[in-house]
């Protein structure tokens, strides 16, 4: 029996799963008559989950082989995972080891799988999506070979084309620019879903170019054979103009009859349909690099009916070169002519999916285009290399400059051709740049730095000899400003600003404007390079007149008012430059030039004014000037006075005893009567020719100046003031608050030490000897000083003055 025992496994050895199951199920002895059906249970849901694993292990398997031709690694992961799975059926239950299997497989090889399987995914819809746009590639190469060759795909013939020949060659266009259209789709599509796909870009649209080059060169040359058909452009004709006979022509395209007029509208629809596809392909390329180019707003079709008349009219404007009026005046004739085609021709275009363009706006931008380059190729040009030799200098700065007249005058007449269209979608400014001449010196910035050297040294010329003359520089008295717009400036006027600071900004103001249509960047360099040098220039002369004037006249009045004329010159500028600055072109450029960006919230820009280097040298100017005729005032006061403050021992009389007596009318000391005098004379000689605005500050810096200068020198006098003599210094005083009244209701205000000590000076003598107690405690002194209507006077230099004052005995 003992042999035949079968041992039972230690209980500390089982797992605490094994344990759990054995005390759930032999809870007590009669359950072990339940053993029998324990185990059928057992063996039947083993057997379940061994049919379970074999399937599992059959569909894995069969996936595995299915998926094996794509992913080596992916093959490998999941024999491993099924060798797992077998491994798990061959083993003992164990929940340890089955946790730890469950852990691996779910944090490390199925996230792997994961990924193999979305990258295969990946590479699945990389290959469809290749296979689609080869298959719209081919589509396109064919269509474009058999325009190049002819429909039915043999060699093209010279002859022209039939009717039917011309409408089936228009059909395979029209395929080809919608096979275009469908390969532009799909590439939109993956630039947005995958980025990253940036090398099937770059071959997609390398072979598509290509095509696209080869269509639109067989559409130029069938567009160009239609219109030579009807014979455009028409013959030249004379008209009169500036007493000479000048060519003209006649409007080819309202006469054609209408089945050629059938056939350049379909020649333009194909153009026009091939080039909005173009400016489609552009735009996504544009966006996807992250550049920031304009487009040209110039149509191909309307290029071609351009093109043949500039061709024919070169001989005259190469005739013309010394008359360029009658250059000018030629290409406006033909430009008013053209736009009458504009009821014909923008239907096409809107027809085309050209809706932002305007067939107005773009003849009269073709034909600016074709000026343009012929005065690039046989005008400025010339006229450059001649500037660059000095004996021909002259003479070339004459031409240009001229040129430039002729070219705003030119500009203005074309942007009136714009101006009846009443439905242009273009904005004012984005036109005004579209029809200028002008505007194409952006692209040449060394003629655009030459221009700008010829316009400052010409306006220089001009201003030089404004300068000269003496009644430039005076200040018109006769404007009277109201009192209640006294600080109200906004004319010359008002600023009492000479003339020649407005002939100043005219001229900036005018060469601001000649660069009106150019690029952001080139404006502010033609900026720079002119109207800011013209103001850095004015303000140099201004520094030389001004320290001429004090050398020469030794702090004369005279001298007072030039330099008040120069104040008002620098305010009026000032004042006229923070106007410029707030305007929204310059506030732009200004964003500009400074990498800024505008708040859209706020509507505010820290440091966006254009001129600010400007003002704040103006600013500067103006008081280092005005410290100046303040010093002047104060020293002529010091020197009046001189004798008054020198000896100030009259104040110390005593008469008698009037404490309380009330102060009578009397007049000002004599000394301090002629410095009074003098002052006034001298703030209203400033009030009569500064601006008001500067005049407020100086004579408040005056005012400031004096109540410092009298309080120090009744200090530094010590002087002991009876009685008698605190009634003569409140009239002394009196009489400075009564020069001052004459600019502000209550002149006491700006004078607040003397107010102070005139305070300190009326108490009593009970007043004076608790006051003097009280300042023996700094912070209580303070207070107390403050209690009597002198916050501005220190403890100490209270205690000076209250020290000094006399008391007389009363008469028995």
């Amino acid at each position: 029996m003992e042999s035949n025992a079968v041992s039972l496994p230690n209980p500390n050895h089982l797992a605490p799963q094994t344990l759990g199951f054995l005390s759930q199920h032999f809870k007590s002895t009669q359950d072990l008559c339940n053993v029998h059906n324990l185990f059928t249970d057992l063996s039947t849901q083993c057997a379940e989950l061994e049919t379970h694993l074999r399937n599992l292990h059959s569909k894995l398997s069969k996936s595995l082989v299915s998926w094996s031709s794509l992913s080596i690694r992916a093959k490998s992961s999941l024999q491993d995972f099924v060798e797992n799975l077998g491994a798990m059926t061959s083993q003992h239950w164990n929940g340890d080891w089955w946790e730890r299997e469950m852990e691996v497989m779910l944090m490390e090889e199925l996230p792997y799988i994961a990924r193999e399987v979305q990258r295969i995914s990946d590479v699945r819809e990389y290959a469809e999506i290749a296979l689609k746009l080869e298959s719209l590639v081919g589509d396109l190469e064919d269509s474009v070979l058999s325009v190049l060759k002819g429909q039915t795909g043999a060699s093209c013939s010279k002859a022209p084309l039939n009717r039917r020949e011309f409408d089936a060659k228009q059909e395979i266009i029209h395929q080809a620019v919608s096979a275009i259209k469908n390969i532009e789709d799909v590439l939109c599509q993956v630039v947005k879903s995958h980025p990253r796909w940036s090398h099937l870009l770059k071959a997609v649209d390398s072979r598509v170019d290509k095509s696209v080059s080869l269509l639109r060169a067989q559409v130029l040359a069938d567009h160009r054979s239609v219109l030579s058909s009807f014979g455009w452009p028409a013959e030249l004709f004379t008209f009169k103009t500036f007493d000479r006979e000048t060519p003209g022509m006649t409007n080819a395209l309202v006469l054609i009859p209408s089945d050629k007029r059938e056939s350049y509208s379909k020649s333009f629809l194909a153009l026009s349909a091939l080039q909005h596809m173009q400016i489609q392909r552009d735009k996504r390329r544009l966006n996807t690099s992250c550049k920031n180019e304009e487009e040209d707003c110039v149509l191909w079709a309307i290029e071609e009916l351009v093109s043949p008349i500039a061709s024919r009219i070169e001989h005259h404007l190469l005739k013309w070169i010394t008359q360029p009026e009658l250059m000018f005046a030629l290409v406006y004739k033909i430009t008013r002519d053209l736009i009458v085609m504009d009821d014909i021709l923008q239907p096409l275009i809107d027809k085309a999916n050209l809706a932002s363009y305007s067939a107005k706006e773009t003849l009269v931008s073709a034909m600016v285009k074709m000026l343009w380059s012929f005065l690039e190729k046989r005008v400025f040009v010339i006229l450059a290399g001649k500037y660059k030799i000095k004996h021909t200098m002259g003479e070339s700065t004459s031409s240009w400059l001229h040129l430039i007249d002729l070219i705003i005058a030119f500009d203005a007449q074309m942007s009136s051709l714009l101006s009846s269209n009443a439905y242009s979608l273009s904005t004012e400014m984005d036109s005004q740049r579209t029809v200028s001449v002008l505007s194409f010196f952006s692209d040449r910035p060394d003629w655009l730095q030459i221009w700008g050297k010829m316009e400052l040294k010409d306006v220089w010329k001009k201003l030089k000899v404004e300068l000269e003359v003496e009644s430039f520089w005076v200040t018109n008295m006769k404007h009277k400003a109201d009192s209640t717009t006294d600080f109200l400036l906004a004319s010359r006027e008002d600023h009492k600003a000479p003339l020649i600071a407005e002939s100043v900004l005219k001229f900036s103001w005018k060469m601001m404007q000649h660069c009106k249509t150019l690029r952001s960047s080139c404006r502010i360099q033609f900026i720079r390079s002119t109207s800011s040098k013209l103001l850095w220039k004015f303000l140099n002369v201004l520094h030389l007149r001004h320290d001429g004037i004090w050398l020469a006249s030794n702090d004369s009045d005279e001298a007072i008012v030039e330099i008040c004329a120069l104040i008002n010159a620098v305010k009026f500028c000032e004042f006229q430059l923070q106007e410029w600055s707030e305007e929204v072109d310059l506030l732009e450029l200004s964003v500009a030039e400074n990498g800024q960006k505008l708040d859209i919230r706020s509507n505010t820009v820290v440091n966006a004014c254009f001129f600010d280097e400007e003002i704040r040298s103006m600013t500067e100017m103006q008081t280092s000037w005005l410290i100046e005729i303040a010093a002047h005032v104060l020293r002529q006061f010091e020197a009046f006075s001189f004798n008054y403050f020198l000896d100030m021992s009259q104040f110390e009389v005593v008469l008698t005893d009037i404490v309380h007596a009330p102060i009578v009318e009397s007049t000002a000391s004599h000394d301090v009567a002629e410095a009074l005098d003098n002052l006034r004379t001298l703030l209203l000689l400033i009030q009569q020719h500064l601006n008001p605005t500067d005049f407020l500050d100086l004579w408040r810096s005056t005012a400031e100046g004096l109540d410092h200068f009298m309080f120090r020198s009744v200090l530094k006098s010590n002087i002991r003031f009876s009685w008698e003599g605190v009634k003569q210094f409140i009239i002394d005083m009196h009489g400075v608050f009564l020069v001052y009244r004459a600019f502000c209701s209550r002149p006491e205000a700006f004078f607040p030490y003397i107010s102070d000590l005139l305070k300190l000076l009326k108490l009593d003598r009970e007043q004076v000897a608790d006051l003097i107690l009280s300042l023996l405690d700094n912070n209580k002194g303070a207070k107390c000083l403050a209690a009597q209507g002198a916050p501005h006077i220190s403890t100490d230099d209270a205690r000076v003055i209250l020290m000094n004052k006399r008391f007389s005995q009363k008469p028995e």
